[in-house]
Formats: structure tokens, sequence, C-alpha cells
């Protein structure tokens, strides 16, 4: 049980990683006509079992004047002592990014980013075979070189055992540089089963600009209460 709840925690990760690096997201949109790629892994290490995507690609276009198309395919994995390696793929995810609004004088925004968790192929090992559905709240503010942004929303989880739950979470970040961003972020989650335990965790990263167009994400981070946990995220992000 300890591992399936796991499992359920990485997919929840996957999905909250929707603003990379971190689980806290923003309300800020892909600019219009422009796109956004991901290359990236997720990991989480608990004693005797790790689990992650290896990888998982993201795309975000601006579709529109302050929205994106956001789609996310993951391959998975699960390492557990003992047994055989599990890896493939099961859910894809889609969702559009809307900033509600923009006040450029006072750098303040705020955004929603429903999202659908889709079962594309039926693979037990990495989903629940249902349709998962996401409706968060995102807001931000900028003081020159330092933002920082949060919300939370409610996740619709149907499935047995499962059980309905809500996310938030706040981050902060500075630009030390034209090249490197450094930031934190706590976040909290609810039981997303009926014998599961709230989680509270933190994460540190931040970005590398390599170019204007191309970048280095990153995270570390750790479990604060539930299960010995530790997590981390890597990822390649072209900008066009």
């Amino acid at each position: 049980m300890k591992y399936l709840i796991t499992l359920c925690f990485l997919l929840i990760i996957q999905t909250s990683f929707a603003g990379p690096p971190f689980s806290t997201d923003d309300p800020e949109p892909v600019k219009y006509r422009h796109w956004e790629y991901y290359v990236a892994s997720i990991n989480l290490f608990q004693s005797g079992f790790v689990s992650g995507t290896l990888p998982h690609i993201e795309v975000n276009y601006g579709i529109i004047p302050n929205g994106q198309l956001h789609v996310l395919l993951p391959l998975n994995y699960n390492m557990q002592k003992g047994n055989a390696l599990q890896y493939g793929y099961a859910n894809s995810e889609i969702g559009f990014k809307y900033r509600i609004f923009d006040n450029s004088q006072s750098t303040f925004q705020i955004g929603t980013f429903p999202i659908l968790e889709i079962p594309t192929i039926n693979n037990q090992n990495f989903g629940n075979n249902k349709v998962q559905i996401y409706l968060p709240v995102w807001i931000q503010k900028s003081w020159g070189k330092l933002t920082t942004y949060g919300g939370g929303g409610y996740w619709i989880n149907p499935g047995n055992n499962n059980k309905n739950w809500m996310f938030t979470g706040w981050e902060m970040q500075y630009d030390f540089s034209e090249r490197i961003t450094i930031g934190g972020e706590l976040y909290f989650k609810t039981a997303d089963t009926n014998d599961g335990k709230p989680f509270l965790g933190i994460n540190l990263g931040g970005m590398i600009n390599c170019s204007k167009t191309f970048h280095v994400i990153y995270s570390i981070g750790h479990s604060i209460t539930h299960d010995n946990t530790f997590m981390s995220y890597l990822g390649l992000l072209w900008t066009i």
C-alpha cells in the first residue's frame, strides 16, 4: 500500500510540475504565437522504491493572447527492491492556461489552468484508467528581479479507494543575473485516497539561461510530513 500511495503521488507531482521546475504554478501563459518545449525527468526516492518519468515531453503554445494550450506526454518507471523494473506509458495530460487579469503597472496577475489527465493506454502500473480533472487558480506579483506566485486548486479524482483532494502552494524566486534564477516553494496536498495522509513538502531550484532560447531547469526537494521522500526535477527548455 505504501508504494501504491507513492505511485499516486508521482502522478500528482507529474501534473503539479506544470510550473516547471516547481509544483506550484503561475498565472502567466506563453506569449501569443510562441512555443515552449520541455524534455525532463521527475524522480521520487523512498527506501527500497524509486519512481518517476524518464523522460516526459511537455509542449505549450500561446494560441490566443493571454491563453496557452498545454500537452504533457510521460514515460513512467517504477523500481522496487526485489522486483523487475516497470516502464511504460499510460496517461496523457492536456490543459488550457488563461490569464484572467494582468495589471502591467502593478505587475499583478491572476489566472486559471484547468487540466485533464486522460488514460490514453490501459496500463494499471501507472494509472487507474480514470480521467482526473484539476481546477486551480493562480496569482503572481513581481518587484523588479523578485517574483512570487501561488494559489491552489481542486482535483476530481475518481477510482477505487480514491477521493477528491486539494493542492496549495507558494513560490518565491529571484533573478540574480540574466543567466541565473533561484527560488523555492512550500506546498501542501490533502489525502487523495481514503486511507491516505496529507503531504507537506519543500522544493528548491531554479533556471540557468544558456541562451535566450535554451534553458536548464532543476529542483530538489523533500517531504516535511508523511513518508521520508526525496524528489528531483531536471529538464531542458527550448523557447521560441
